[in-house]
C-alpha cells in the first residue's frame, strides 16, 4: 500500500478541521490523503428514530462530503476515501499501519480544561504504533479549516525531550516537521530538583544552578549531532526547571505543532500514553504530534 497521510472522520467539527490539517501535512509531504470513516452500528434501542441503513447512509457521506470540500481548498492533492465497519478505537491503529501518520480531531474546551480527547482518540494513541496527530476542534464562530492557514504553518515546531534519555525517532519527527515547515525548532527539556536536594547542605549552596547547568549540558548534547545534520535549520534549546506539562504547554500557545514521546509498552491491559504526554493531549492548544518508540 503507498504511502499516505490518513485522517479519521466521524462527521464533527474536530474531524473536519482534523482533516484541513491533514490535507495541509498530506501537501507539505507529497503524499496522498486518505480519508477513512469507521461506522460503529447503534444499537436500536439507543437510536429509536434512525434505523441501520440510515445510518450508515448518513456515515458513508461523510469521507464522500469531506473529500469534495478538500479538494476544492487543495485541488493539487490526491484523495482517497474508505469506510469501514467496527470499533474507531481499534479499527484506526490498524487500517493505518502503513501510513506516515494519523490524525484525529479533539474537541476544543475554554479556559484551564484544556481540551477534551475523547475516548476514542486516547485508545488509537495507545495502540498506535505509528505517529497521531491530534487536533484542537475549532473555537465557536471559527470555521473549520481557518486554524490551520498559511501563516500558522510557519510559526514554531515545539519538541519536548527527556535529554537524559533521548530517543532518535522522536528527534528526528520534529526536526523534519520544522524543515519542511520552513521554521525554527523549539527543543525543551524541563526537570525538577530531586527531594534529597533540600537536606544536608550548607548554606549559601545552590543546587538548582549547578544541576541546572547540567541539565542545559545534556540537552545541548542529545541535540549536537542533529544539528550537524540540520544545519540550516534553527534550533532553540530550553532547559527549564518546572513541570514538563506546564513548560510544554506554555512553549506550545504560539507553535504549529507539539511533539511528544511514547513509550511502547505492551501488557494484558493494552497501551499506555505516560503521564506526560497524557496531560498535553488534555491541555495543548496546538496540534500534538505523539511519536511511539521503544
Amino acid at each position: 500500500m503507498p504511502r499516505t497521510v490518513t485522517v479519521g472522520l466521524d462527521g464533527s467539527r474536530e474531524s473536519l478541521a482534523a482533516a484541513q490539517w491533514a490535507a495541509g501535512e498530506a501537501s507539505l509531504r507529497r503524499l496522498p490523503l486518505r480519508l477513512v470513516n469507521v461506522w460503529e452500528p447503534v444499537p436500536l434501542g439507543q437510536a429509536p428514530l434512525m434505523g441501520e441503513e440510515t445510518q450508515r447512509h448518513w456515515s458513508e457521506r461523510v469521507p464522500r462530503d469531506a473529500a469534495e470540500e478538500l479538494s476544492r481548498s487543495h485541488p493539487d492533492l490526491e484523495i482517497g476515501m474508505e469506510q469501514l465497519t467496527g470499533r474507531p478505537g481499534e479499527v484506526l491503529p490498524q487500517v493505518a499501519e502503513d501510513a506516515d501518520l494519523l490524525v484525529l480531531g479533539s474537541r476544543g474546551l475554554s479556559g484551564l480544561g484544556g481540551f477534551l480527547v475523547g475516548s476514542v482518540g486516547l485508545a488509537v494513541v495507545a495502540r498506535a504504533e505509528l505517529p497521531v496527530v491530534l487536533v484542537r476542534g475549532p473555537e465557536p464562530g471559527e470555521g473549520a479549516g481557518q486554524r490551520e492557514t498559511d501563516r500558522t504553518r510557519y510559526r514554531p515546531v515545539v519538541l519536548g525531550l527527556d535529554a537524559n534519555a533521548p530517543d532518535d525517532k522522536l528527534i528526528a519527527f520534529a526536526f523534519d516537521e520544522a524543515l519542511r515547515r520552513d521554521t525554527r525548532l523549539i527543543a525543551v527539556h524541563a526537570w525538577n530538583l530531586p527531594p534529597y536536594y533540600s537536606y544536608g547542605l550548607p548554606s549559601g549552596v545552590s543546587p538548582g544552578a549547578e544541576l541546572g547547568a547540567s541539565e542545559a549540558a545534556a540537552l545541548t548534547q542529545a541535540l549536537l549531532p542533529w544539528r550537524q545534520k540540520y544545519p540550516a535549520l534553527e534550533v532553540v534549546e530550553e532547559s527549564v526547571h518546572g513541570r514538563a506539562v506546564n513548560q510544554l504547554v506554555d512553549a506550545a500557545r504560539d507553535a504549529s505543532l507539539l511533539v511528544v514521546g511514547r513509550r511502547i509498552r505492551r501488557s494484558s491491559l493494552g497501551g499506555r500514553i505516560g503521564s506526560v504526554t497524557h496531560a498535553v493531549l488534555h491541555h495543548s492548544t496546538a496540534p500534538v504530534a505523539v511519536i511511539p518508540h521503544p
